[in-house]
Parts: C-alpha cells; sequence; structure tokens
C-alpha cells in the first residue's frame, strides 16, 4: 500500500505544481498562472519532467561517462515504457503515478546518493493526485515494472573490473594512457535488447588510399593551431566536446513543451532512443576493446612507423579537443548522436526543430536533425579525435541499429 498522501494537496498549485512546471521547462509566468488547488500535469508532462530528472541523478549527481550513463537510462526510459503500457487504461492518475514510481524506483536503485532528491521529485510530482484506488494501482504498477527491469539486469556484466585492455603496442594499435581503458568491460555487457549485431568492414589498412585520405584531412583540420579550420568550425568542434546525452534530452524535452505528445507514443519514443543508444554503445564499446585503432595524435606523432610513404610524422601534433581513455573506432560521439536523431527522425520527421544548449557556449539552433548529424559528426574530426572513417562506421552502426530497435521495440 502506498503511503498516506500529503495534507499539501490543497496547497499543490502555489508549492508543488508550479515548480515542476519549472522543471519540466516552464516560465515563471507559467507556473504563476496555475493557481487552482485541482490544477494539474498530463502524464506526460509528468514523462518528461522525469526525462529531466534522470539526467540530473545519472550525469550531475552522479557524474556518470557518458556511455556508461546511457545503459542506466535505458533501463529507466524501458521501466517507465512498460508502466505506462500497463497503466494508460486506467486513467490519468493512474497512468501519472506510474511513470512517476517507475522512473524513481529505478534510479532509487541504481544511485542511492540521490535518494532524498529522488523521493522530493516523486512528492513533487504526485502531491497533487487524488488518494484512492486509481493512485494505488499506478503506484503498484510502476514499482513492478521497475522491479522487473531491475531483476532483468541482475549479473549482467555492468562494471566487470576483470575485463582489461591490454594489447602490445604496434603500428596502428591504440596504446592507453596510465589509468588504463575507460569502461573496458562496458562491449560485454549484456544486451538491452535482442536485436542482430551490426556488421561493419573494420578499419581501414595504414597504406590504403582511404586511411592516407583520412590521415591528412585530421592532421590539416583537427590540429590545436589549424590554420585552414574555420572560426565557426572550431566553435562546432568545442561545443560538441561537452557531453552530447544530456545536451541532446535536454532540446528534446523542451521542443516536447512546446510540441507535446501523447503518453504512449511519448515514452515508446524514449524508450526506443534509450535502448538504440545503450546497444549502440555496447557494439561501439566492443569495437573498441578488440580492434584497438589508434587515435589520430597517436598516428600523426608516429607515422613513421606506419609504412606509408604519405604520411609524415609530427611528434608535437596535439589536437584541439583532448581524447578520451578509448580506441578511435569506432566513434562513441556517433554511437550517441547516431541513434539518436534516427528514432527521432523515423518518429517525428527529420525536421525537428532543436535548439543545443552548452554551458559557457551560445545556443546553436538546428531546423533538421540532418543538419545537427553532419556538425555532431564534423566536430569530432574537428577538433582532432578521430579519423573520417570511424564517425562514418559509427554513424552507420547507429542508424542500422535504431532501424531494428525501432521494429522490435513496439
Amino acid at each position: 500500500m502506498r503511503s498516506p498522501r500529503r495534507t499539501l494537496v490543497a496547497l499543490a498549485a502555489s508549492t508543488l505544481i508550479a515548480p515542476l512546471l519549472l522543471l519540466a521547462g516552464g516560465t515563471a509566468a507559467d507556473a504563476k498562472r496555475v493557481d487552482a488547488p485541482d490544477a494539474h500535469l498530463t502524464a506526460s508532462a509528468v514523462a518528461v519532467a522525469w526525462q529531466r530528472v534522470a539526467i540530473r541523478t545519472i550525469y550531475a549527481e552522479a557524474g556518470f561517462a557518458p556511455p556508461r550513463g546511457a545503459l542506466y537510462l535505458s533501463f529507466t526510459s524501458r521501466a517507465v515504457y512498460d508502466a505506462a503500457q500497463e497503466a494508460h487504461r486506467h486513467g490519468r492518475v493512474a497512468a501519472t503515478a506510474a511513470v512517476a514510481q517507475a522512473a524513481h524506483d529505478v534510479l532509487r536503485e541504481y544511485f542511492p546518493g540521490s535518494v532524498t532528491a529522488l523521493a522530493a521529485d516523486l512528492t513533487l510530482t504526485t502531491a497533487s493526485l487524488p488518494e484512492g484506488r486509481k493512485a494505488d494501482l499506478g503506484e503498484s504498477i510502476g514499482a513492478e515494472a521497475a522491479k522487473d527491469m531491475i531483476e532483468s539486469r541482475l549479473g549482467d556484466g555492468r562494471d566487470d573490473m576483470s575485463i582489461v585492455y591490454s594489447k602490445p603496442a604496434a603500428p596502428g594499435v591504440w596504446q592507453p594512457p596510465s589509468t588504463g581503458m575507460a569502461l573496458p568491460w562496458l562491449g560485454f555487457v549484456d544486451p538491452v535488447i535482442d536485436v542482430t549485431p551490426v556488421a561493419l568492414d573494420g578499419t581501414d589498412a595504414l597504406t590504403s588510399a582511404a586511411y592516407t585520405a583520412d590521415w591528412l584531412e585530421v592532421r590539416r583540420l583537427g590540429s590545436l593551431g589549424s590554420t585552414d579550420r574555420s572560426t565557426d568550425e572550431t566553435e562546432i568542434a568545442r561545443f560538441f566536446a561537452n557531453n552530447p546525452i544530456p545536451m541532446y534530452r535536454d532540446a528534446l524535452c523542451r521542443y516536447l513543451d512546446a510540441e507535446p505528445l501523447g503518453l504512449m507514443p511519448l515514452t515508446r519514443m524514449f524508450a526506443r532512443i534509450d535502448t538504440a543508444v545503450a546497444t549502440t554503445v555496447i557494439e561501439t564499446w566492443r569495437l573498441k576493446y578488440e580492434l584497438g585503432f589508434w587515435r589520430p595524435f597517436q598516428a600523426i606523432q608516429q607515422a613513421d612507423t606506419d609504412s606509408n610513404a604519405a604520411t609524415t610524422a609530427d611528434p608535437l601534433w596535439a589536437p584541439l579537443i583532448g581524447n578520451p581513455a578509448y580506441a578511435d573506432y569506432t566513434s562513441g560521439h556517433a554511437s550517441a548522436t547516431a541513434p539518436f536523431a534516427e528514432v527521432l527522425r523515423q518518429t517525428l520527421g527529420d525536421d525537428v526543430p532543436l535548439v543545443l544548449r552548452a554551458a559557457g557556449r551560445a545556443d546553436r539552433p538546428y531546423a533538421t536533425l540532418t543538419a545537427l548529424e553532419h556538425d555532431a559528426l564534423n566536430a569530432r574530426i574537428w577538433g582532432g579525435l578521430h579519423f573520417r572513417d570511424a564517425m562514418d562506421d559509427g554513424y552507420y552502426l547507429g542508424h542500422t541499429t535504431a532501424d531494428q530497435v525501432m521494429r522490435a521495440l513496439r
């Protein structure tokens, strides 16, 4: 049984609903307009609000790296979708309670440091709901969906410290810093959905024309002191050096504030996005671990070892953006961007206007997902982080995985 409803319901508009509107992206003026004791958000708005809570919990409070956090977003969004499927037939009260409880319980399980904040978020979400069977039923459905998700991931290989990247130094082989490869276990985690792994053609041979073209491109455009990279390209590279997952999620939530979806299409869309991203991340990290292809800074500094007459070593070459502690192929940034864009494209169309925000940088508006992907892809080359092959194959992997997830998760 759920705990007795707080006696603050009569004050919900001024003390609970208004803050939740702000959490969901509304303005102070929007909050002030809610002045009736029975005012409430739709179940869809609550689902969007809990997307923001999940991002805050996973990335701001727990400080997880983008790829690791993608797993927990998928757990949360899938539990919410399962709860919504079961609860929506019972009406708004049940559906609202169910999606909030499911998200809360999954996040509480994995992020004990956020228990107090999550409890406050749950109170904020549900305090205006009327007491009774519908609310009780919704909470029960949400709790059960979270429980099922948590149990399904027991022993799934997360944080397996026995997996360590180690490859002998050789031309073309990425060598980690002294701290080792970040998240080497990630490529061995149990799948989050049963889809066929995407077949890629792998890295280009060091003496091939394709590799040479990529090497020359990133050397010219990706260096810290490049004079060929434009001012705008430099800004784009620095902008997309921010964690892409919360950046994209923030932009999408703000879009949905203005263009809301119904509960079922909304929760299904987020479940598909996060499942596709997590699935792409897992395959990407397996490739990084198994192929271990060197990053541009290593390839350029050590070009005298690659047996390629068209490349010349530059021991002082440095990238514009500092490199993370994992190999080049395929791109982790692509694994966050491509599946997100493809699920959204297949759901709402390519012309979804998103305004990306990053702390300390000017907002970047995108009228289409294609335009966003263009900049996100090239940013990693202009930043000196990746060869184009790693980006192109990463986008193919992400798009193809998203297409499979769209068909599998209905």
